[in-house]
This record gives structure tokens, sequence and C-alpha cells, in this order.
């Protein structure tokens, strides 16, 4: 963890807006994440067979129920204790490994190949995504509790690590180089899991550019439903790849920004837009999702039955109250 030096003050205002800014994010995001988390858990509670989708939806919302909350807790410490950890974080990766195995899944079941190798593979993929799911939490729980035990034991909120104690050129350099090797050791993890959600993104969409022509020659009918579920699950992977690119971008300059220029501002900006792309990716899973998207039309209509009918009973206060 990396505190910023010399003190850079910034207003009032500007803290505020950047406080107010994670609060919102914070929010959107836990309550996307707890939303999908609930919904498949629901289906655990009733005993219902949940698919190899719903479990990946399942385990990375709630990966990203914990990455929102440490998230949280560094726009905390950067704001009044002037201290951030690595911005490409382990629990960062966790997510990205979570959603590689989406990306294989999505991958496996509605590319169509040709050779049968690729068949084979695509197959054998398919049944080992719950092997592949165990192996991604782990390293979630690994991630977490490695981070959370660096923020607790490091953090501004302890008076031994305050900004203003210790703070000689010795310990600023070995900060510098400690934050600088846990960036490069996130960034090499991270590579793996990105070629491999690259690499099945690109089978999926050269599947879609086959299937499509397929479709041309043989009928004009543009509502095929495998047509569909291509478009829906590239929807989903290249937004998510948009929002990784962004927040990996956001982390890159964070490190000049943090450690040569000591820019407050510019690292608050970096911080906002890493903790946004995780809340907009749940929105955008919500909406691809067709179970998702019917419990949140079951909920608006709870929700517009319950107002009609406290309207309805404030309209004639004769009603009697049914006990």
């Amino acid at each position: 963890m990396l505190a910023l030096t010399p003190v850079i003050t910034v207003s009032y205002e500007v803290k505020s807006a950047f406080l107010f800014l994670s609060i919102l994010e914070f929010t959107v995001g836990v309550l996307a994440n707890a939303f999908i988390f609930l919904v498949n858990f629901w289906d655990v509670v009733r005993k219902q067979p949940l698919s190899n989708c719903d479990l990946i939806l399942l385990s990375l919302s709630l990966t990203r129920l914990f990455l929102h909350g440490l998230l949280f807790l560094d726009a905390i410490q950067l704001a009044y204790f002037q201290r951030m950890k690595d911005p490409l974080s382990l629990s960062y990766q966790a997510g990205l490994w979570l959603t590689t195995c989406l990306s294989l899944l999505y991958c496996s079941k509605i590319a169509r190949f040709s050779h049968t190798l690729l068949h084979s593979a695509a197959s054998r993929v398919s049944r080992k995504v719950p092997q592949m799911l165990l192996g991604a939490m782990l390293f979630s729980c690994i991630c977490t509790a490695i981070c959370s035990g660096d923020f607790f034991s490091r953090s501004g909120f302890t008076f031994t690590t305050m900004l203003f104690v210790n703070n000689t050129e010795l310990n600023l350099q070995v900060a510098k180089l400690s934050f600088y090797h846990s960036f490069i050791f996130c960034t090499l993890v991270s590579i793996p899991s990105l070629l491999f959600f690259l690499v099945s993104s690109g089978v999926l969409i050269v599947s879609l550019g086959r299937h499509m022509r397929t479709m041309r020659a043989k009928t004009k009918d543009s509502r095929d439903p495998s047509l569909e579920a291509h478009i829906k699950a590239l929807r989903s992977l290249v937004s998510f790849l948009c929002l990784y690119v962004v927040s990996f971008c956001a982390a890159l300059v964070s490190v000049p920004l943090l450690m040569l220029w000591h820019n407050k501002i510019g690292v608050m900006i970096c911080v906002g837009i890493l903790a946004a792309c995780p809340s907009i990716h749940a929105v955008i899973l919500i909406s691809g999702n067709a179970k998702l998207r019917r419990a949140v039309d079951t909920i608006l209509l709870w929700v517009q039955n319950s107002l009609k009918i406290g309207t309805d009973h404030k309209a004639d206060p004769r009603t009697p109250d049914l006990c």
C-alpha cells in the first residue's frame, strides 16, 4: 500500500464529490450483484437445478460483492488517509477468471464447430465448468483474504501507519518498489485469463459470422433462436471486454499519477472508473439474462401492485382493514 507524498490536499467539494460517487457506485454494484446472487441462490434453496451459466453468475456476483467492498474501502482510505493499494488488485483478477469461465461456457454451448477436435474440446469444457468454477472461487477467496488482510494490517485506520508517521525516504522507496512489483504481478496473472477470454470471444464471432451467412442463404427469417443466442452472448462478452480495457487503462494511468506526479484528483478519477466498470457489467448481465429479467419484471409488478393498493386505500378511507 502506497502513500501519496508530499501531502496533496484537495478541496472539500472535490472530496465530497468523490465520496458521493464512490457511495453511488458501491450502492449500484452491491444492489445489482446482490440481486443476481439472490435470484440464483433462491433456486438453490428451492432445490432447483442450476445451469452452468447460473453457477458462474452466482459465483461472479458473490465475488464482486467483496470487490465492491474492497474498492469502497480504498476510496475512503484515499480520501481521508491518502493511501492506496495496487490499482489492479488480486480481487479484480478473480472476477476476470470467473468471466473467462462464462465466456468459455458461451463458446462451448453456442458456437458451432465443424472440426471433430474442436467439438470434442467444447464438450470437454462444458463438462469441466464446475471444476473451473471451483478453482476460480478458491482463487477469489485467497485474493479477498490477501486484500482484506493487507488493507486492515497497513491501512490508515491504524494510528501507527498514518501518513505523517515514519514518512522517511527509505520507507517511501520500499513502498514504491512493493507497489510496482504488486502491479506487475497482477498484470501477469491477468494475461492467461485474458487470452482465454479473447480466444473464446473470437471463436464466437467467427461462429456468428458463419451462422449469419448460412441463414441468409437458407431463409429470410431473422427470428432465429441460435442467432439471437449468439448476439446476446457476444453483447455480454464485448461489453465486458470494453469495460475491462477501460479499467485496465485506468489502472495503468493511476501508476504514474500516484508514484511520479502525486496527483490525488487524477487517482480519484481512476479509482472511480475502476469501481464503475464491474457495476455497469452487472447491469448488462441482468439485462441479457432471461431469468434475471423475469425476476426484475416480477419485482416491478409487485411494486406496482403495492403502490396501486396503497393509492386505492388512501382514496377510500372508509375501507375497513382486514386483520
